[in-house]
């Protein structure tokens, strides 16, 4: 199986790259799965449901989010009836939508997404070592899916290897987003999950994690805040991982994915 992730996408920029590169990233490398984490698709804050659908007809198959999940106040709504659109897990009982999706490709293979939010240097949700525990023992690798993908979206990377270590020999990959800058130390543990600290944004690298530069700059100078954020609108890398999926649903082989924009490039070498 093939698995393509991609990191956080940041506005308009971001989306642009989803929408030219997904389509043609399935043709050429033959993806089974494509999974995003679209937290900050709209405006840099959320994700309204036009942005969703503009990401699942160019084929994404599944859209995770994080702490910024319910920033646009209409998702508590439409996250209802999206089943491919997966917030946090680890959410208090009686949030709207669900927190680990199956999805199913045509060829029947079932991937299970599971999104879990960080409690270190972040807002202090349920337990995601429990939330997880919980999610792996209702649908078991191999049982009643084929794949298992994590997107724990957390600031400490401390806390992204635990809930790694946690999970190898039970999910075929576990990938940190949040931060909005790749880490170098993409890697298969040792009971086979593939393994990225954080997996970088899709969005243009000549900002302030994504962000216009001057309103971060007055804010870290003044400190005070003088207008909102707004995403930077320059080309955009897209970043992500790719993973080869044996058919006992552990990874095979593992390698970032960066095109376009500032960063330089790379791509898997087992897909050539």
């Amino acid at each position: 199986m093939r698995l393509l992730f991609i990191g956080d996408v940041v506005g308009r920029s971001g989306r642009a790259a989803i929408t030219q590169q997904v389509p043609l990233l399935r043709e050429r490398w033959s993806l089974d799965f494509v999974v995003v984490n679209g937290e900050n698709a709209a405006g840099g804050f959320g994700v309204t449901e036009p942005i969703l659908e503009e990401f699942l007809a160019v084929g994404v198959d599944a859209v995770t989010l994080g702490n910024h999940a319910f920033d646009q106040r209409e998702a508590l709504m439409f996250i209802e009836r999206q089943p491919r659109l997966i917030r946090p897990a680890n959410y208090p009982a009686g949030t709207p939508g669900r927190g680990s999706s199956i999805v199913e490709n045509a060829r029947g293979a079932r991937l299970l997404v599971i999104n879990l939010l960080g409690r270190i240097f972040m807002d202090a949700l349920d337990d995601p070592f429990a939330t997880l525990e919980r999610e792996l023992a209702a649908s078991p690798l191999g049982r009643t899916c084929d794949a298992v993908v994590i997107d724990v979206h957390a600031e400490a990377t401390s806390e992204k290897s635990a809930l790694a270590l946690f999970a190898d020999g039970r999910a075929s990959l576990v990938v940190g987003t949040h931060t909005h800058v790749p880490s170098a130390d993409h890697r298969i543990l040792a009971g086979g999950a593939g393994f990225i600290t954080d997996v970088g944004m899709t969005g243009d690298y000549n900002s302030v994690i994504g962000m216009e530069k001057d309103e971060p700059l007055r804010r870290f100078t003044r400190r005070i805040a003088s207008g909102r954020f707004e995403p930077a609108l320059g080309p955009a890398t897209l970043c992500g991982v790719a993973v080869e999926i044996g058919p006992e649903g552990l990874a095979r082989a593992i390698a970032p994915v960066r095109i376009g924009g500032l960063l330089s490039a790379a791509q898997p070498d087992f897909w050539a």
